[in-house]
């Protein structure tokens, strides 16, 4: 006598099934999310390294090449203050041997919560010159700057010093930068302080013995600290 299944059986095994197939992906879509996770926390890491790295090589590169303003002026080679610096930088790519120099103008700031990187095309500007703004992609609330003078010794929170020459750099620079996701990262960039733009060698100037000072720590972020 054959025997099949009875409609109870049917059920039961359907609903066992059920069970099983939600657990199975209830447990795949947590994977997916946990990679999902990792991949974007991967991506924000490399564009902070990216930025920093940035912001370091640009530092090493500081020539003493003061710049024309939209208005004529002149401006310091390198002009900074506790969240923002502009600095002539060498090291300017030119792959297709433009008739261009190999020198470029750059700065860096927050603007509001974001870590932002500015470069000019030309030096020496023309009334309608504006720089092309670049989004580094790294939420930031806090940037924390500052500059060691050479001929005092002591750090300052601008640059230049009243009444120095436009081609004078710092004997360094400290940053620090405050990261939503990471925290508080900071970095003493030596620049080679004597190094004009048309030097074929490099002069090493006095070295105070205050480049490793610490900066002072960045004030707590709105709301108390994290």
């Amino acid at each position: 006598m054959r025997r099949g299944f009875t409609l109870i059986e049917l059920l039961v095994a359907l609903a066992v099934f059920s069970i099983m197939a939600a657990l199975a992906y209830g447990g795949l879509n947590s994977i997916a999310h946990t990679r999902g996770e990792l991949a974007r926390k991967e991506a924000d890491f490399g564009d902070l390294m990216r930025a920093v790295g940035a912001l370091d090589r640009d530092l090493n590169g500081a020539v003493a090449r003061p710049v024309r303003g939209t208005a004529g002026q002149v401006l310091p080679a390198l002009i900074g203050t506790s969240d923002h610096i502009e600095l002539t930088r060498l090291g300017f790519a030119n792959p297709q041997a433009e008739p261009r120099s190999n020198l470029q103008r750059v700065f860096y700031e927050l603007d509001g919560s974001t870590f932002e990187r500015g470069r000019w095309a030309v030096l020496d500007r023309a009334a309608n010159s504006a720089p092309q703004v670049e989004d580094l992609k790294v939420q930031a609330e806090a940037l924390r700057l500052r500059y060691l003078d050479a001929a005092s010794g002591q750090w300052l929170e601008a640059w230049p010093p009243p009444q120095s020459k436009p081609e004078i750099l710092p004997r360094a620079v400290q940053w620090r930068l405050r990261t939503k996701q990471y925290g508080e990262i900071g970095g003493t960039v030596e620049l080679v302080s004597n190094w004009p733009a048309q030097a074929a060698g490099m002069v090493t100037p006095t070295s105070p013995n205050s480049i490793g000072t610490p900066l002072p720590p960045l004030p707590p972020p709105p709301g108390g600290s994290r």
